[in-house]
C-alpha cells in the first residue's frame, strides 16, 4: 500500500467532507477568487465556512444581550480599572 503523505493522512482522519450544490453564478464566482487549479479552493471555502460561523454566533450573543442587558450595578464602567500586575 502507498504511503500517504502527512497532509492526505491528517485530512483523512480529522477533516469531514460534505457535498455542496451551488448555483452557476457562485460556482464562476468562486472561479474568479479562488481557481480550482490554485488548490486554494478548499481552504477558501473552509474559512467562508467558518467565518459565516462565527457571525451567526456573534449575531446569537448580541441578540442575547439586546433581550437580557446587564443591569446598570452588573455593568462595569472602566471609570477605575485595576493596575495589571503579572
Amino acid at each position: 500500500m502507498a504511503r500517504l503523505s502527512k497532509r492526505v493522512y491528517n485530512q483523512t482522519i480529522y477533516m469531514k467532507s460534505i457535498l455542496v450544490q451551488i448555483d452557476e453564478g457562485t460556482y464562476h464566482a468562486l472561479n474568479q477568487v479562488a481557481p480550482p487549479k490554485s488548490r486554494r479552493r478548499a481552504q477558501f471555502i473552509r474559512n467562508a465556512v467558518r467565518k459565516a460561523i462565527r457571525e451567526a454566533e456573534y449575531a446569537r450573543m448580541r441578540r442575547a444581550y439586546g433581550a437580557t442587558p446587564d443591569s446598570e450595578s452588573e455593568a462595569d464602567t472602566w471609570a477605575n480599572p485595576e493596575d495589571y500586575r503579572r
